[in-house]
């Protein structure tokens, strides 16, 4: 019971890292956070998930440009829906080897000491750190199945629910132009990315959630951390 209490709360932060620091703040800006906040964010997404910061912002901001087109790295429309729900990592890794749209579409993004000489330069240290973090706390066995939850858990959600179910099935408040749809008017378990035609139509706001009923735990959360002025938001 106290591993799967870790595995919920872990997976949830790092989906709130993923969708507050890498989307909604570096990839399109809507959110400032304080430096410490950022950071915090930066460090556990290096241990959750080893992903890249600048590949990871690159990549979206290639989505939303050429959305559902050839140039998209990963639209079902163009590779299948099953294919990007069961591969979007891989679709995601084949993008991220495109140095061409990295450079162009990942500026903005950290270039300090510690991206360079410890989260780009080592991106596997983060996540073999975590694994040996859960198999102290809990055994190597169940360590080791704890540790592979939480690696499976943003490449099956992101890159595949929200990436492929997004652009296939769910509704939709207006025609933003594209296929993407809201999944649920709530899914607290995704953070907020699961109201993604809403996103899609103004990418540029803090908030997903349009209708009353529709709720944005994303959203939730940087109103917290705004009312402690540690966010500032630059766009609803």
């Amino acid at each position: 019971m106290t591993a799967l209490f870790y595995v919920v709360i872990m997976t949830q932060i790092t989906t709130a890292c993923v969708t507050l620091y890498l989307h909604r703040s570096m990839t399109h800006r809507a959110v400032k956070f304080h430096a410490v906040i950022e950071h915090l964010m930066r460090f556990h997404l290096w241990l959750t998930t080893g992903m890249n910061t600048r590949e990871w912002v690159a990549i979206h901001r290639a989505h939303h440009q050429h959305s559902d087109t050839e140039r998209d790295p990963h639209s079902p429309r163009q590779y299948g829906v099953w294919r990007v729900l069961f591969m979007g990592w891989k679709l995601y890794v084949d993008a991220s080897r495109d140095r061409k749209l990295v450079r162009e579409l990942g500026h903005g993004t950290p270039d300090d000491w510690i991206e360079q000489r410890v989260y780009t330069a080592h991106p596997y240290l983060g996540i073999m750190l975590m694994l040996i973090i859960d198999c102290v706390l809990f055994g190597a066995a169940v360590g080791t199945a704890v540790w592979a939850v939480q690696m499976i858990w943003i490449p099956f959600f992101a890159a595949g629910v929200i990436n492929g179910v997004g652009h296939w099935w769910g509704y939709r408040n207006i025609d933003n132009g594209d296929s993407s749809r809201n999944l649920w008017p709530w899914a607290i378990w995704i953070g907020g990315e699961e109201l993604h035609a809403n996103h899609h139509d103004d990418g540029a706001s803090a908030k997903f959630s349009q209708k009353w009923w529709e709720f944005d735990i994303g959203w939730m959360y940087i109103e917290i951390l705004r009312r402690c002025g540690l966010a500032q938001t630059r766009r609803i």
